[in-house]
């Protein structure tokens, strides 16, 4: 939703949960999580300057997320860095590295930026915020659709165990916890086609624009 809009106004669109996904997939290759699962913290946070992260655009108007020039965007959509994304994600350390990245990379405006705490801490005060919302089942058959879409082999419990999982952690870490901004527009988007919800979010931006000038 947010790449599309981004494609429609002209602006660079930035997945920040790609930049957590790709510090995961840089720990679960180099051994950073114990025998439960769980991230080594102080390994983590002695490795982060050591990752650098950015977005390739490719022919078809899409981007690829880079980890150290390397192209990484299909193994860090895989259920395996899905299940150890929001453990890392809640390290402090690993946050404020990626939100100086995100800041930087929206310094000069025009972007269009998705993720769990991009109205509340990235950028505040961001000249519109949408906060979208489905249910865990709605948002998990899509997960399961893309995966399999892309040739993954996963079963829909799994991913919907995953989705809620990460629902969870995501709302009661003491870091940047997922809420809703209070100056955010909610959008339940659960039965909405993508055209609907593209019309919809358009003319919030239009909206935006308008008040602006």
């Amino acid at each position: 939703m947010a790449r599309r809009l981004a494609s429609a106004v002209s602006y660079r669109y930035i997945d920040s949960g790609a930049m957590y996904r790709a510090v995961t997939l840089f720990a679960l290759e180099a051994g950073l999580f114990d025998q439960a699962g769980l991230p080594l913290t102080d390994a983590v946070e002695h490795v982060l300057p050591h990752i650098h992260i950015d977005f390739e655009p490719q022919p078809d108007g899409s981007q690829h997320t880079m980890l150290n020039g390397v192209d990484v965007e299909d193994e860090i959509r895989t259920l395996r860095v899905s299940e150890s994304v929001s453990p890392i994600a809640a390290i402090p350390a690993v946050r404020h590295a990626l939100v100086r990245m995100q800041q930087e990379l929206g310094r000069d405006k025009g972007i269009v930026m998705d993720g769990r705490d991009i109205g509340t801490t990235v950028f505040p005060d961001a000249e519109l915020k949408i906060y979208v919302d489905a249910s865990a089942e709605t948002r998990a058959m899509r997960r399961y659709k893309e995966m399999c879409a892309a040739g993954r082999e996963v079963n829909y419990e799994d991913v919907l165990a995953n989705v809620i999982q990460r629902d969870h952690i995501d709302s009661t870490r003491a870091e940047s916890p997922l809420r809703r901004a209070d100056d955010a527009i909610s959008l339940d988007n659960s039965n909405m086609s993508l055209d609907e919800q593209d019309a919809w979010l358009l003319e919030k931006f239009n909206e935006a624009v308008a008040a602006r000038s």
